[in-house]
């Protein structure tokens, strides 16, 4: 025989609407929560002034300090005297500057002024006669013998540092000179990219020989003077 049960004794019929309304009411309960607000009770204060008490004090008094009035002016004096200046004043008399014809004239000697050389450069490219660098006196271009003579003085001179070698440094070193108006060599400047590659320049530089100084109308004159010395390894 198969057990029979009534729908009416199933207890889990209607759990699911059960569930339904608990839920709601839940929620509707926190709702309620969240939203509650309680304010803080008013008391009415009394702000009105106590003018009654302001009234009854006593104010006191200020005593008032009387500054004593200037003193008169004195008095003017009743009779004035006139006294005569007794002193006599001399005139002085002022003689007149101008010269007559008849005056000897001083003749005022010549001075020799003497002229003063001026402390000018003049540049390499623009100057009328361009130093002489020894061995360029019988050479009809000066000025390509001088490029020339220095260009070999390089050649000769020249001597790769070894710590730069070790470092790997190379490039240009640009150098600038002055040939003085002795013919000495002054004033160098120089600019590369490492410290060893321009005091090797300068020592380059510095055996330059004396030369012939440049002229300019006739003047010995100061002549700067640049070139590139460019260090590449092998």
């Amino acid at each position: 025989m198969e057990p029979k049960k009534s729908p009416k004794a199933d207890i889990g019929r209607n759990s699911g609407f059960y569930f339904a309304l608990g839920l709601a009411l839940t929620m509707f309960v926190v709702w309620r929560a969240l939203e509650w607000k309680k304010y803080d009770e008013v008391t009415n204060y009394d702000i009105s002034l106590n003018v009654e008490d302001q009234l009854d004090e006593e104010v006191p008094l200020t005593e008032q300090i009387k500054t004593p009035p200037p003193p008169p002016p004195p008095a003017a004096p009743e009779v004035i005297e006139v006294v005569e200046d007794e002193e006599e004043v001399e005139e002085t008399i002022i003689e007149s500057t101008e010269t007559s014809q008849e005056e000897e004239v001083i003749e005022i000697e010549e001075v020799e002024v003497e002229e003063v050389e001026d402390d000018i450069s003049i540049p390499f490219a623009v100057i009328e006669d361009v130093p002489v660098f020894p061995g360029c006196e019988g050479a009809s271009d000066k000025k390509a013998c001088f490029q020339e003579q220095m260009q070999k003085h390089i050649r000769k001179h020249f001597r790769y540092p070894e710590i730069a070698q070790e470092m790997g440094v190379q490039g240009r070193v640009n150098v600038m000179f002055v040939i003085q108006r002795d013919g000495s060599i002054g004033g160098i400047r120089m600019r590369g990219p490492d410290k060893n590659l321009e005091a090797e320049a300068l020592r380059i530089i510095n055996l330059l020989p004396n030369m012939t100084p440049g002229r300019q109308r006739g003047r010995p004159v100061k002549v700067p003077f640049s070139i590139p010395i460019t260090f590449r390894l092998q």
